[in-house]
C-alpha cells in the first residue's frame, strides 16, 4: 500500500481507463484498502458528501424583499394616508406590503431547497471491501480507491469505475434522461463518450435495477457527476419573470411621472396662480394620492392566485406565483422526451419477417391493437396460413421473457421488469398468446431452463417444451448477435438459407425510424446434457423476425405541439436518448422536421455565438448532458427568447432553475427537479403545458385589462384635481375623497376583471415580444383618452354646479359620483380590449362584474346619504336630477370607449396590435 494516496482523481476520464489500470492508478487492489489508508485518504479528500452552499441569512433575505418599486409605491401611499390620518387605508396598504414581502420570502426559501433535494439522493450506506473483507459502511466514509460492491436495488454511493460485472443494469435517467436502464460492462470507451455511453462507469445517485458488480471509487462528494450538477445549480441565477421586469419598469416610470406632475402643479399654482404654499401642498397631496394605483399589487396577486387555481384543475401545480404570467410570455418550450412527449411505455410497432412487414397498432401497455400487412388487417386465426413465422416469433417473445404484465384496481395495465420485454408481452397479449414464461413442468410451453440476458453476450435464451413434449429453444437479443447464431430463416413456414443482406437492410430501416430493434429466433430440440449453457446456443438457429420497438408519442402531445406552433411557440426536444430515436419521435410530433438532430458532443464544441444561432434554428438535441441543457437555455435567453424548460431528473435541475419557467414532472420527477422548478405537472403530460400557456396568456390579458381599467381612474382624478388647481376653482376632489374613490374602484370593481375568461383566439396569437412594455403606445393613448373623458365629465359637472351656485360640498359629491359612475360603466368596456361589449354576453357575461357594480352602487349611496360618511368625507345628498347628470357623465366614457374600439377594429389596427377582430 502506498504511503500517499494518488493526486486528485476526479478530473480524469476514468471511463477511458482500463479497469486494471484504474486500480493501479488509484493505488488499490481487489481486496481493498486498510483502515489506516482509508483514514489518510479521508483526511485528504474529505467526506463523501455534498456541502451546502453559502446562503444569505434570513434577516437579509427578508430585508431584500422590500427592495421593490411597487413596495416603495405602496409605502408612499401608506405615508400619504397616514399624513391625512386616513388610518384604515394606511393599515390596508401596510398589510398589502407585508403580504407581498412574506410571499416572496417564503418562495425564495423553497427555491433554495432544490440543493437539499440533490444532497438527499446520495446513498446513506455502502458495501465496501476493506482489508479483504466485505463490510457495510456509512457512504460518507468512502474514499477514492475503495472497492464497492453493488447489487440489485442499491443506490450507487460514489462514482465508480467498474472492475467486475454480472448482468448489471443501472437506471441513469436522473443523470442522463435515458429512458431505459443501461447495460454495464468493464470495457473502456472513448474519452469523448457522452455520459450515457460510459458503459464501464456507475455514477453516484443512480439506481441498480438488476445484476451485481464491483467497482473502484474514483470520485467522492463534490467531485462526482452529481456533485458537479450541485455546483452548477448553486451557481445558476433565477431569472426574473417578464411581468416582474415590466412591473419594475412601469413602477419606476409611474413614480417619476407622479412626482414630476406634483412638482409642476405646485410650481404653477404658487408662481403662476399665486396660491398659498399650504393650499397647493394639499392639492399636490391629493394629486399624488390620485396617481398611486394602490390596488395594483393586491389585484395582481389575486389575478395570479386565480390563475394558479385554474392551472391546478388542469394538473399544473404552480410553485412560484409570477410563473403563472410568465407562461403567457413563453415563445420557446424546451421539452424532455421520455414520459413528457412520449408515454414512457415501450411498444412494438413493427415486426419484420422474411417476406412480410407487419404493422401493429395500439400504443402503451394495454393489450389492444391489430396486425396489418400492406394495410390489410388479419386476426390470429389467419396467422398459420398467412404468416406462420409471425405466430412463432410472437410466442418466442413471450416465452423468452422475464417481465410480468399486471392490471391494477383502476383497470390500467403495468409492466414489472424490463420495458422492452414488457413490449413483447403486450404484443403477445394482442395476439391472444397467454403469458406464462415460467410455467410449471407438465403445462404447455413450460420453461425448463434459461440463460438470462447479459450485456457481454447481448441475448437471452429459454428452453421450453410444448403440449406434445417437444423441446424448443428460443432466443432474443441484439440483431448482430443473432445473425451470427442463425444459419436459416423461416419463410412461409419453410426453413431456408438466411439472407444476411436483407436482414441488415431491414435492421437499418427500422433504426432509421427511431425503433429499437430486437431479433427473435428458434431451434428445435433439447440442449446437450439437458443443460442450457452458452455452448448449447452457439449456432444452428433459425431467424424468425425483427421487432421494432419504440416509446410512442402521446396522442395529446401531438395535438399540444400543434397548438403551440399555431400560437407562435417553438417546441424544442432536448433528450438524453440517441439522435436517431430523438429525430424519429420529433418527426412524429412535427418537431424539427427536415432538420438534423444536434448531439451534446457537437454542442460542447460550439462557442457561445454559434450556439445561439444553432439553438434558435435546431429543434432536436440528443445525448444532452446537464451542461448542454443549461447552455442551450442560456443561449436562447441571450437571443431574447422567453424559455420554458421541462425535465424530471437531477440533471435537469440547473436548466429548470435558469429557465424563465421551469416545469418539472410530478409523477416520475426527482425531488431535485421539482424543487428547482416553478411549476410541476401532476400528470407528466406535455399537453398540460399547452393548457398552462393558455391560462398564462389569459392571466396577462386580465392584468392588462385591470391596468387599463385602473389607470384612467388615477389619470382622471389627477386631471380633475389639476384642472381645479389651474382654473382657481379649488380642489374638486379632496385627498380623502380621492382615496375613497381609489379604494372603491380597486377593492370592488377592479377585482371583477380577475375572473374574466380567456378571449376567443387567444392561442392563435403570436407570443408577445419579450421586451414589450406593459403599456404600449396604444395603451397609453387609451389611458389618456379615457382619463380625459372622465375629467370632462367630472370636472365639467363640478364647474357647472359651481357656476349655478351649488355649494362646494355638493359639487364635489357630484364630481366623486361622476368619476365612480364612469368607472362602473368603463368596467364593462374593459372586459375586452378590442371587442365590443354591446351585446347581451358583453354586458352580462361576467357575473362578478355585475356583483361588483351592485356593491359599488351601495357604497356610493352610503357615501352620499349616510350622515357619518358625509361627516367623514364632506359629501352631501343629491336629488334625482343630479343623478341623471352623473349617469350622463358615465355614458360619455362608456360610449366614447366603444366608439374608439370600433375605429380600431375597422381600421385593422386591432390585428396589428395582436388582438382579435
Amino acid at each position: 500500500m502506498p504511503d500517499q494516496p494518488p493526486a486528485a482523481a476526479a478530473p480524469r476520464a476514468w471511463h477511458n481507463v482500463d479497469a486494471d489500470q484504474a486500480l493501479a492508478d488509484l493505488g488499490t487492489a481487489p481486496e481493498g484498502l486498510d483502515d489506516a489508508e482509508v483514514a489518510r485518504r479521508r483526511a485528504r479528500y474529505g467526506e463523501n458528501r455534498l456541502l451546502p452552499p453559502k446562503r444569505r441569512g434570513p434577516l437579509l433575505r427578508l430585508a431584500l424583499q422590500f427592495h421593490n418599486v411597487l413596495i416603495y409605491v405602496m409605502l408612499a401611499g401608506a405615508l400619504v394616508t397616514a399624513v391625512l390620518r386616513h388610518w384604515l387605508d394606511t393599515c390596508v396598504l401596510l398589510a398589502a406590503v407585508l403580504v407581498n414581502v412574506a410571499i416572496g420570502f417564503i418562495q425564495e426559501g423553497k427555491a433554495e431547497s432544490a440543493l437539499e433535494a440533490i444532497r438527499s439522493m446520495l446513498s446513506p450506506h455502502a458495501t465496501a471491501i476493506r482489508h479483504g473483507e466485505r463490510v457495510t459502511v456509512d457512504a460518507t466514509q468512502l474514499v477514492p480507491g475503495d472497492i464497492v460492491v453493488l447489487a440489485s436495488g442499491d443506490r450507487v454511493p460514489a462514482d465508480l469505475r467498474l472492475i467486475a460485472v454480472r448482468e448489471l443494469r443501472v437506471d441513469e435517467a436522473a443523470l442522463t434522461g435515458e429512458s431505459l436502464p443501461v447495460d454495464k460492462q468493464t470495457a473502456s470507451v472513448d474519452a469523448a463518450a457522452p455520459l450515457g455511453d460510459r458503459w464501464g462507469m456507475a455514477y453516484s445517485g443512480t439506481l441498480v435495477v438488476y445484476g451485481q458488480a464491483r467497482g473502484v471509487v474514483v470520485a467522492t462528494g463534490a467531485d462526482t457527476e452529481i456533485g458537479h450538477i450541485n455546483r452548477m445549480l448553486a451557481d445558476v441565477d433565477t431569472m426574473a419573470t417578464p411581468l416582474l421586469r415590466q412591473i419594475d419598469r412601469f413602477g419606476r416610470v409611474l413614480a417619476v411621472v407622479i412626482l414630476a406632475l406634483g412638482a409642476l402643479t405646485f410650481a404653477l399654482g404658487t408662481l403662476w396662480r399665486g396660491e398659498s404654499a399650504s393650499d397647493m401642498f394639499l392639492i399636490v397631496v391629493a394629486l399624488v394620492a390620485s396617481g398611486i394605483p394602490e390596488g395594483l399589487p393586491a389585484i395582481m396577486t389575486i389575478i395570479l392566485a386565480l390563475g394558479v387555481q385554474r392551472m391546478a384543475r388542469h394538473h399544473a401545480i404552480v410553485r412560484r406565483l409570477p410563473a403563472v404570467e410568465a407562461l403567457g410570455a413563453v415563445n420557446v418550450v424546451c421539452s424532455d422526451k421520455t414520459g413528457t412527449l412520449t408515454r414512457n411505455e415501450m411498444t412494438v410497432q413493427r415486426v419484420v419477417c422474411a417476406r412480410d412487414v407487419i404493422d401493429v397498432s395500439g400504443v402503451g401497455y394495454a393489450p389492444e391493437g391489430a396486425f396489418t400487412i400492406d394495410q390489410h388487417a388479419f386476426d390470429a386465426a389467419q396467422w398459420p396460413a398467412r404468416c406462420p413465422e409471425l405466430a412463432l416469433a410472437v410466442r418466442a417473445g413471450v416465452l423468452c421473457n422475464d417481465a410480468q404484465m399486471r392490471r391494477d384496481e383502476a383497470g390500467l395495465w403495468h409492466v414489472e421488469g424490463d420495458p422492452t420485454e414488457g413490449a413483447l408481452l403486450v404484443l403477445g397479449a394482442k395476439a391472444g398468446i397467454a403469458h406464462e414464461p415460467q410455467a410449471r413442468a407438465g403445462t404447455p410451453w413450460a420453461r425448463r431452463d434459461s440463460i438470462p440476458f447479459e450485456s457481454q453476450h447481448r441475448f437471452m435464451a429459454s428452453w421450453n417444451t410444448d403440449a406434445e413434449g417437444h423441446a424448443w429453444i428460443f432466443v432474443k437479443g441484439a440483431p448482430e448477435r443473432l445473425f451470427d447464431m442463425c444459419a436459416t430463416q423461416l419463410t412461409h413456414g419453410v426453413e431456408e438459407r438466411i439472407d444476411p443482406d436483407y436482414w441488415r437492410r431491414m435492421q437499418t430501416d427500422l433504426g432509421a425510424q427511431g425503433l429499437r430493434v430486437l431479433a427473435l429466433a428458434y431451434r428445435r430440440g433439447a440442449p446437450a446434457h439437458n443443460t442450457l449453457d452458452f455452448d448449447a446456443v452457439a449456432q444452428g438457429f433459425t431467424l424468425l423476425a425483427l421487432a421494432g420497438i419504440i416509446d410512442p408519442p402521446r396522442d395529446e402531445a401531438i395535438q399540444a405541439v400543434a397548438d403551440c406552433h399555431r400560437a407562435g411557440i417553438r417546441v424544442k426536444m432536448i433528450t438524453g436518448d440517441h439522435a436517431e430515436t430523438a429525430r424519429a419521435i420529433g418527426a412524429q410530433l412535427a418537431i424539427g422536421v427536415g432538420k438534423p438532430a444536434v448531439t451534446g458532443a457537437e454542442v460542447a464544441l460550439m462557442d457561445d455565438a454559434e450556439l445561439r444561432r444553432v439553438a434558435l434554428d435546431i429543434d432536436v438535441f440528443a445525448r444532452a448532458s446537464p451542461e448542454h441543457k443549461l447552455r442551450l437555455v442560456e443561449a436562447l435567453q441571450q437571443d431574447g427568447q422567453v424559455v420554458a424548460m421541462t425535465g424530471d431528473g437531477v440533471n435537469d435541475a440547473p436548466a429548470l432553475k435558469r429557465a424563465d419557467v421551469g416545469v418539472a414532472m410530478g409523477a416520475k420527477g426527482t425531488e431535485a427537479a421539482k424543487e428547482a422548478a416553478d411549476m410541476v405537472l401532476a400528470d407528466d403530460n406535455f399537453a398540460t403545458i399547452a393548457r398552462a400557456v393558455r391560462e398564462g396568456r389569459a392571466v396577462y390579458d386580465n392584468l392588462k385589462k385591470f391596468i387599463l381599467f385602473t389607470l384612467p381612474t388615477n389619470g382622471g382624478e389627477a386631471l380633475v384635481v389639476l384642472a381645479g388647481a389651474l382654473t382657481g376653482l379649488g380642489i374638486p376632489l379632496t385627498p380623502a375623497q380621492v382615496l375613497w374613490v381609489n379604494m372603491v374602484t380597486a377593492s370592488t370593481l377592479g377585482i371583477a376583471l380577475a375572473f374574466e375568461r380567456a378571449e376567443p383566439g387567444i392561442m392563435r396569437r403570436k407570443p408577445r415580444a419579450p421586451g414589450e412594455s406593459l403599456l404600449s403606445g396604444f395603451f397609453m393613448w387609451r389611458v389618456a383618452m379615457v382619463s380625459v373623458l372622465m375629467m370632462i365629465g367630472a370636472f365639467g359637472l363640478f364647474y357647472w354646479e359651481l357656476s349655478a351656485g351649488t355649494g362646494i360640498e355638493r359639487a364635489r359629491t357630484i364630481a366623486v359620483n361622476a368619476v365612480v359612475m364612469s368607472e362602473m360603466l368603463y368596467l364593462i368596456n374593459s372586459r375586452s380590449i378590442f371587442h365590443s361589449v354591446l351585446s347581451w354576453q358583453g354586458l352580462t357575461g361576467n357575473r362578478y362584474a355585475l356583483l361588483a357594480i351592485g356593491a359599488c352602487v351601495l357604497m356610493q349611496i352610503a357615501f352620499t346619504y349616510a350622515p357619518f360618511m358625509q361627516h367623514l368625507f364632506g359629501s352631501a345628498a343629491l336629488v334625482p336630477q343630479e343623478w341623471l347628470k352623473v349617469l350622463g357623465a358615465g355614458l360619455v366614457v362608456f360610449l366614447g370607449a366603444e366608439l374608439e374600439k370600433w375605429v380600431v377594429r375597422t381600421s385593422g389596427l386591432a390585428r396589428r396590435l395582436g388582438g382579435e377582430e
